[in-house]
């Protein structure tokens, strides 16, 4: 069955969907002998020799799934080109090659799901699934209703603005609060 080249590098586990569309672009991927450039192809892996840098790709139907509870000081990414600690770091005697499947950042610890499982991945994170994620987050001081109003109405970043958010505060102790915040994947996480 034809499908798109990126797609196909990802379930070989080479790299995601993303990361695969740079290989091509790059000119590090060949079919049949082919340099491939352009994205959009679609190709049959039973019928067509898929090469990235030279190498076949070899398909395995392994398909395996972590749940991590990453701390923070750790980047939610396979690799860091500037050396950075990633959660693959916390999974030494995993051998498959797996991704993580959504972002925490650096500085804030959560559940992650890792795995090699590309069509999971892309069913989870594409914003035309529009899957549910809940943020918490512990921030200082108690934030007032007129605070929180402001991130139901989406709030104004360097990049443009956040979608509204459905925001509730879940308890308070001490001069700190903890509020939930259930965002589409479409949205970056408002409140943290």
């Amino acid at each position: 069955m034809a499908e798109r080249l990126q797609k196909i590098i990802a379930q070989a586990g080479i790299a995601s969907r993303r990361a695969a569309e740079g290989l091509i672009l790059e000119g590090r991927v060949t079919v049949d002998g082919q340099i491939i450039t352009e994205l959009g192809g679609k190709y049959d892996s039973s019928r067509h020799k898929i090469c990235v840098d030279g190498k076949p790709l070899t398909f395995t139907e392994n398909k395996v799934y972590y749940l991590l509870n990453k701390p923070k000081g750790y980047l939610s990414t396979a690799k860091d080109e500037r050396g950075r600690r990633t959660v693959l770091d916390l999974l030494p005697e995993v051998k498959e090659r797996v991704y993580p499947l959504g972002r925490l950042d650096n500085n804030t610890e959560g559940l992650l799901l890792i795995s090699n499982d590309g069509d999971l991945m892309n069913g989870l994170l594409h914003p035309r699934y529009k899957v549910n994620k809940t943020y918490v987050a512990r921030v200082a001081g108690i934030p007032t209703e007129k605070a929180l109003d402001k991130l139901r109405q989406g709030i104004k970043l360097e990049d443009g603005m956040t979608a509204p958010a459905v925001v509730q505060l879940l308890e308070t102790a001490d001069s700190e609060a903890k509020v939930a915040s259930p965002a589409f994947s479409s949205a970056p996480c408002p409140c943290c």
